[in-house]
């Protein structure tokens, strides 16, 4: 067995994995990247990056298919997948072919293989050993499907979603979280007919209520079906359609299923607790500063409990390469995480829900919603959606939370905002661009403030 030594062996080429590789070679760390499939991981190959390229192409669809209400005289001819997929493949190419630029300019060595945990923080591939004087592990996350539900055939993931070299007729999809509805927006778009099933009570059911009752409202103008609060009972499928039970008796019928129920963590037979450690329900245990029972040992990423987000694998991998190379980055919480969600409409917040502002300070929480109505740039864009802004009375915003067609792109305020805990007061001074979306954020931040000019 070939005995290797770096200062740093992380195992997993994922966003966190490759972010932390980068700041630890920036940092002057001698570094292995050890990958079993390919640079960018599920995020850049079969996540992200592809899906949102998806519904870009979707958005592009309606806007051809609607062109003559803004005046513009278009024919709309239908979607080619084909065409999509390899749009979807040269944005992906581009993509990795740019991060692997990255990772040998900064002279990191990268191994292809599979890579299990050892004692004394070392990781084995195959016949060989990397052996560091820290390792990360950066493995990510896969997608999970319920107890008897079996995928393969019509009965899909996220990852055979992507790779489907048609358009169905009718989906249904089961789960309204961020996967779900973003599978359901661009299906829709496509031309499907779309039927979401969530046990909970609404779509992205951990966000702010009035975000969740947003989307669903805007889905049933779309044509987009949800059935909330039912649970799945069972699917079979035949070779052209599939036939979904739900427990109220109801059936549906079909030409797939994509399972959207989650991502659950990549951490068996990776030899964790052997080399001592600590898994709960499979997700590695770690300590504020993403240390793990074992010296010497980190983790990042979607195997960490919490939000499970590129981005935040990204910050974690620096923050723990920062750590390696003894600095002192602060911690960031998950409240201080943006979440997006790139339907159509979007949906992104960051910080505490209404609700959970109320679990945590009673009556001392108030909010205030701004409808994009009263907004001139999202009348221009033709899209509906709210903001809205939850603050502790004479303190600062601890929420933001925002839905309509490209706010993803305001959250970074939002985030801002909460993150540096500023008063509304604070915010109402500074001018925001007219016509722009941002300036519904301004007007929630005018109203919190005390001195609203667009809403009452």
């Amino acid at each position: 067995m070939a005995d290797h030594v770096a200062d740093v062996v992380i195992l997993g080429g994922g966003s966190g994995g490759y972010a932390a590789a980068l700041r630890a070679a920036e940092l002057g760390k001698s570094v292995v990247l050890i990958e079993k499939d390919k640079l960018g991981g599920t995020c850049l190959h079969r996540g992200c990056v592809p899906t949102k390229a998806l519904l870009h192409s979707g958005e592009v669809a309606d806007s051809a298919r609607h062109a003559e209400t803004v005046g513009v005289r278009a024919t709309f001819d239908g979607v080619d997948i084909d065409a999509v997929r390899a749009y979807r493949e040269t944005i992906v190419a581009k993509k990795f072919k740019g991060l692997q630029g990255l990772v040998a300019a900064r002279g990191i060595t990268v191994v292809s293989g599979s890579g299990s945990l050892t004692a004394d923080r070392a990781v084995q591939v195959g016949d060989d050993l990397y052996r560091g004087d820290d390792v990360i592990l950066a493995t990510g996350s896969y997608s999970r499907t319920l107890p008897g539900l079996e995928v393969g055939g019509r009965i899909l993931t996220s990852e055979q979603a992507l790779e489907l070299g048609e358009i169905p007729k009718h989906v249904a999809i089961l789960g309204g979280g961020v996967i779900g509805v973003e599978f359901a927006s661009v299906w829709r778009s496509f031309g499907s007919d779309v039927t979401i099933v969530e046990a909970l009570d609404h779509l992205v059911p951990t966000e702010d209520i009035a975000l969740s009752k947003a989307l669903e409202r805007a889905f049933r103008k779309r044509g987009i079906i949800s059935r909330l609060g039912v649970r799945f009972a069972g699917a079979v499928q035949t070779e052209d359609a599939v036939t979904i039970s739900l427990e109220d008796g109801t059936e549906l019928h079909a030409d797939y299923l994509l399972v959207a129920v989650g991502r659950g963590p990549v951490t068996d037979s990776l030899g964790l607790e052997d080399a001592g450690v600590a898994l709960d329900r499979g997700f590695v245990v770690v300590d504020a500063e993403l240390r793990t029972a074992a010296p010497g040992v980190w983790a990042v990423g979607d195997i960490v409990p919490g939000l499970q987000l590129a981005h935040r694998s990204f910050q974690q991998g620096i923050a723990v390469a920062e750590r390696i190379a003894g600095l002192t980055p602060p911690v960031v919480p998950d409240t201080q995480v943006p979440r997006v969600t790139y339907s159509s409409p979007e949906v992104a917040s960051v910080g505490l829900t209404e609700a959970a502002a109320r679990a945590a300070h009673g009556d001392a929480v108030v909010t205030h919603e701004y409808n994009l109505a009263g907004n001139a740039r999202s009348e221009i864009l033709g899209t509906a959606g709210i903001v809205k802004v939850v603050r502790l009375a004479d303190g600062p915003i601890i929420g933001v939370h925002l839905a309509g067609d490209r706010v993803g792109e305001l959250i970074t305020e939002g985030q801002l905002a909460v993150g540096w805990e500023a008063h509304p007061e604070d915010i109402a001074p500074f001018v925001h661009a007219h016509p722009t979306q941002s300036e519904a954020l301004g007007e929630a931040f005018l109203a919190l403030a005390g001195k609203p000019l667009h809403s009452l």
